[in-house]
């Protein structure tokens, strides 16, 4: 297999327990996978760590932002950067190890051998399949997937879901300068404009275990704008026609 046909993209903010161990991890994998680092100016070193590491890891890229501008923008500058290279799967996941890196192979097959145009690791498709969250937030986050798909009539159980493999032509039909959100919405958004293209989605049974180590991203504002970004999701989905033509 051509190692430039698969590509991890990994947005960091204030990951220095983390991304050492990650990037060792996604690089032990028996499918060679190269790693894409977005760092926006961590100020615990997370950038220094990487370029010490690209001494020893010729699959490590890095591209520094200036500061905090989002998740969903950390992606897009990901996606566009893996298109322009010309890789052929896309990957999406966390620096906590929440999720398994072991399952970027599942994620892979699955788009590789067995049809999928979008693999998420799904924590929902059968079962809860979350360790170490509260109850209220195992809550908020499985009546959040409950309410996007009400709202958009996806049939995905983990709507929210951040750990995915694209092929190339999903995101080069996409309109990425298109996408709004920019928290937790993004993830949502970008499902759905997979869904309305007319592509094969499946979800991959995954365990998603909290991080053990630096703090969580999720807060009040970015969840709050994730629900009231999928109205508006459906409601512009009304005036904009989406094809793969």
């Amino acid at each position: 297999m051509d190692e430039m046909s698969n590509i991890v993209i990994i947005p960091t903010f204030k990951e220095r327990e983390n991304i050492e161990s990650i990037i060792r991890s996604i690089s032990s994998q028996k499918i060679p996978f190269n790693i894409l680092i977005i760092d926006d100016n961590s100020p615990d070193g997370t950038a220094v760590i990487v370029k010490d590491l690209q001494k020893s890891f010729p699959n490590l890229f890095l591209i520094e932002r200036p500061g905090k501008l989002g998740l969903g923008t950390a992606y897009i500058a990901g996606f566009k950067w893996a298109l322009e290279k010309g890789y052929n799967y896309i990957f999406e996941m966390d620096a906590d190890f929440s999720h398994d890196p072991r399952d970027l192979v599942r994620l892979y097959k699955a788009c590789s051998e067995d049809g999928a145009d979008l693999a998420i690791g799904s924590r929902y498709i059968s079962g809860v399949n979350v360790v170490n969250w509260p109850l209220s937030r195992v809550l908020m986050s499985y009546i959040a997937s409950i309410y996007v798909r009400v709202i958009t009539g996806m049939k995905i159980m983990d709507t929210t879901a951040g750990f995915k493999c694209y092929k190339k032509e999903v995101l080069d039909k996409i309109r990425l300068d298109k996408i709004k959100s920019v928290g937790y919405g993004f993830q949502i958004e970008m499902k759905f404009s997979t869904w309305r293209l007319g592509y094969k989605i499946v979800e991959i049974p995954i365990i998603f275990t909290d991080r053990k180590l630096g703090a969580s991203k999720m807060s009040g504002g970015i969840f709050n704008e994730a629900l009231w970004g999928v109205l508006r999701m459906k409601i512009r989905s009304y005036f904009i026609k989406d094809s793969r033509k």
